[in-house]
C-alpha cells in the first residue's frame, strides 16, 4: 500500500500495491502494522456496505460523537463516488477545511478518515457499492451529521440531473462551533 498524507491533517489517500501477471493482481487493502507505523487507529470493529442504486446519490456529511468516535477506511468495490470528508476537530489547523477524492473500482483507492472527521459521497455512475472499515460499532445515539451544502464548508459537489438524499442529509442545521 502507497499511503499518501492528505491536505487534511491525518487523513490520508491510500493506493494498492499490485502485484500483477495475467490473472489479474493481488493487493493488501490494510495491515495492521502499516497502518500502525503510521500512527493510524488500525482497530476495525465493524465493516458496512453500502449500495447505490442510481448516480446522483448523496450521502452524508456524517460522523459519531464520543464516546464512540470513529475512523472509516473507505473504498469503492463497484462504480464510482466522489467522496468529500470534513475536518471538524476544533483546534485542528486544517479545522473545517475539506477533501474530496474521486474513488472507483478502477483505481481501487482507498480513504483513511481520522476520527472528527464528517464523510459522504455522492455517487458518480449507477450500481456503486462501497465498503467501509470502522473503528468503533455504530451507535444511532451518537450518530451526528452536518449538511452536504453547508456555506461553512463550500464542498463543491458534482452537477447531476437529479440529486437522491433522505430527509435526514438534506435538512442537517448549519454547522455551528462549539
Amino acid at each position: 500500500m502507497v499511503f499518501t498524507e492528505a491536505k487534511l491533517k491525518g487523513a490520508f489517500i491510500i493506493d494498492l500495491e499490485k502485484q500483477e501477471d495475467e490473472r489479474g493482481f493481488f493487493a493488501r487493502t490494510f495491515c495492521v502494522d502499516a497502518f500502525q507505523s503510521r500512527g493510524l487507529n488500525a482497530r476495525l470493529v465493524q465493516c458496512n456496505v453500502s449500495f447505490n442504486k442510481r448516480r446522483g446519490t448523496l450521502r452524508g456529511m456524517h460522523w459519531q460523537a464520543p464516546p464512540q468516535v470513529e475512523c472509516k477506511l473507505v473504498r469503492v468495490t463497484r462504480g464510482a463516488i466522489h467522496d468529500v470528508i470534513i475536518d471538524l476537530r476544533a483546534g485542528s489547523p486544517t479545522f473545517k477545511q475539506h477533501l474530496a477524492v474521486e474513488l472507483t473500482e478502477e483505481n481501487h483507492r482507498q480513504v483513511y478518515v481520522p476520527e472528527g472527521f464528517a464523510h459522504g459521497f455522492q455517487t458518480l455512475v449507477d450500481d456503486t457499492e462501497i465498503f467501509y472499515q470502522m473503528s468503533a460499532a455504530h451507535a444511532p445515539s451518537l450518530a451526528r451529521g452536518v449538511r452536504w451544502d453547508d456555506p461553512a464548508f463550500g464542498i463543491d459537489w458534482p452537477a447531476v440531473e437529479q440529486r437522491i438524499m433522505n430527509e435526514r442529509d438534506a435538512t442537517y442545521p448549519d454547522f455551528k462551533e462549539t
